[in-house]
């Protein structure tokens, strides 16, 4: 077996790097329990419509896949009952990443204000917390509606997409869930980074911008929380710790705990004005 060359093993690093963000989240069940299930509160409550359009699409799909394969009803009872499995396998699929990030989209905007305190928390936790610059509610709100809107038109294309994997012989329904885990996965980690980004002033298109520099660690954390969000009542539990893992991923691809790491290994060079901190250099201080 060949040894992985440096570049992939420098993204599976990454990726790995990004997936123990949603781990460390989980974490900050120890030091503020009651946030945590205060972060519970709206993702039970947004959770409990997304189970109910998900068990009524299940409930109908046979109805459903054979309403939207009309091609299909002239050819045999084998290759008919095989075109409607994996067309209601590729439906289901697709309407699962659509579900998860309108709801991750809703819970967000429910529980603004509980995520937000979640976010300030791990801040806290990690030193140096930006400062909160004062907004305005309705402005705040009307950016929220339409950055969430922004980021679940795109879902559709792609759950398109996903459908159309579905239909590939064989391994249809594993290149379907694959493809949706990861660009389903990219959604979230864009919606889910939205707090901790926008408290340091970065909005939509700043923040995807940021997310791409570092797409290995982004996808990472975003893959790891959309499959927990497909374990039964995973999305309830994990929301507050996929907040908490988005804004630990916001200071690492800011740098903001290198910087802090920086500035603790040499506090005395941090505070010295830059042309000392020269003449130091050259004195070979």
């Amino acid at each position: 077996m060949s040894a992985l060359s440096p570049r992939r093993a420098s993204v599976l690093r990454e990726f790995f790097s990004g997936v123990g963000f949603l781990f460390r989240g989980f974490q900050i069940w120890i030091t503020a329990p009651r946030l945590m299930l205060l972060g519970m509160i709206p993702a039970a409550i947004v959770g409990i419509a997304a189970i109910a359009v998900l068990v009524a699409l299940i409930v109908n799909i046979e109805v459903i896949a054979v309403s939207i394969t009309p091609f299909a009803r002239e050819w045999g009872e084998v290759a008919q009952a095989a075109t409607h499995f994996a067309a209601g396998l590729a439906l289901i699929v697709a309407s699962i990443l659509v579900i998860l990030n309108t709801y991750t989209t809703v819970t967000l905007m429910v529980g603004d204000s509980f995520y937000r305190l979640i976010a300030t928390h791990v801040d806290a936790t990690h030193g140096a917390p930006p400062e909160q610059q004062p907004q305005g509610f309705w402005r705040d709100l009307r950016r929220g509606i339409g950055e969430g809107l922004r980021v679940l038109i795109p879902t559709v294309g792609l759950a398109v997409l996903v459908f159309a994997l579905g239909f590939i012989p064989i391994a249809g329904g594993v290149i379907a869930a694959t493809a949706g885990a990861l660009l389903g996965g990219w959604l979230l980690v864009v919606e889910l980074s939205n707090i901790p980004f926008e408290s340091r002033g970065f909005h939509l298109t700043a923040r995807r911008r940021t997310l791409r520099a570092s797409r290995a660690r982004a996808l990472g954390l975003g893959a790891a929380t959309y499959v927990v969000f497909l374990i039964p009542f995973g999305a309830v539990l994990a929301m507050p710790a996929a907040v908490a893992g988005a804004t630990l991923l916001t200071r690492s691809v800011l740098g903001e705990d290198a910087r802090l790491n920086d500035l603790a290994a040499t506090p005395d060079t941090a505070q010295e004005p830059p042309h000392e901190r020269r003449d130091n250099k050259r004195e070979g201080r």
